[in-house]
């Protein structure tokens, strides 16, 4: 049994670790401390702790994949919901739809019983109001927010005040290859704006013939590339993990157009092998990894493309 967190995924690997030990199903151990990720105030991109869109609402995204069956669950842009992970693991359990998004996913919230919550920390809506106030006339703010946001977003968008979706992958002979993912997005994001944490094939995928991957930072990019999917599809036709993951680099890197930015790959094969690569993100990037031979998760710097 093989299981990797980004770094920001710190306050829910013991549980999801213990779950694994126990013997719990896979998907439902990931999305169990995915949930305890998305309650923390102190990870800034995930749940509670994150940054509203330019109107100062927040919109999460998630999804979930189970690699033996390929079954997919994934929302976007959810208003008012704190635990999307369980939200999206319910859209694969229940529905035959893919992905909810909007109104939608939050009216299939409550049908589950998710209750309607504010999200927004008290001191997220000052800090968002305070960025927007210096971008905008006394005659916008007093109209604010029926004016045009698009001429807006690049003075006030910021992907870079949080780096990391949370993505949790587990990997056992037994019980398969998963993936999870979490996320609030961009801090002023555009509304509606869905990154690839939601998107199968942009910012997860999982296969349990072959492995899975979990991209983070620069969705923009991920989408584009369709960097989860490529590198499972390169397993699958016989690449080495470095291999595979070093072609969706490669596929990264010849993207010279529209936003750019940094990604980290997260990768697990069906040998029980991993790699995280940090592709042009600054400083140390760490992740989480422990596998049934450890006696506790240790935290570890990813390799630098």
């Amino acid at each position: 049994m093989l299981f990797i967190a980004n770094a920001e995924g710190w306050p829910g690997v013991p549980t999801t670790v213990r779950m694994l030990r126990e013997g719990a199903d896979s998907l439902t151990a990931l999305v169990a401390g995915i949930g305890e990720v998305e309650a923390e105030v102190r990870v800034r991109s995930v749940g509670r702790g994150g940054w509203p869109n330019m109107l100062g609402e927040m919109e999460c995204d998630a999804a979930v994949m189970d690699g033996t069956t390929r079954e997919v669950g994934a929302v976007g842009a959810v208003p008012h919901t704190l635990h999307v992970a369980r939200l999206a693991h319910e859209v694969m359990k229940r529905l035959p739809h893919v992905m909810l998004t909007g109104e939608g996913a939050r009216r299939f919230a409550s049908e589950i019983g998710l209750p309607v919550e504010d999200v927004l920390l008290p001191d997220s809506r000052r800090v968002w109001w305070e960025r927007l106030e210096r971008e905008l006339s006394p005659e916008e703010r007093g109209r604010f927010p029926d004016i045009p946001l698009a001429p807006l977003l690049r003075a006030i968008t910021d992907p870079e005040r949080v780096r990391d979706t949370t993505v949790y992958l587990s990997a056992d002979p037994a019980r398969g290859i998963h993936a999870a993912t979490s996320t609030s997005g961009w801090a002023w994001k555009y509304p509606g704006r869905l990154g690839d944490s939601p998107i199968p094939g942009a910012g997860y995928y999982a296969d349990s013939r072959h492995g899975a991957t979990a991209c983070t930072h620069t969705g923009e990019m991920t989408m584009r590339c369709s960097t989860a999917r490529s590198i499972v599809l390169a397993l699958k036709l016989g690449h080495p993990l470095d291999d595979a993951v070093a072609m969706a680099v490669e596929d990264l890197a010849g993207l010279k157009d529209g936003f750019l930015g940094g990604v980290v790959i997260h990768a697990v094969d069906a040998r029980g092998d991993h790699r995280v690569v940090n592709f042009r993100c600054p400083g140390e990037i760490r992740y989480w990894l422990w596998d049934d031979t450890m006696a506790e998760p240790e935290l570890r710097a990813a390799q630098t493309a």
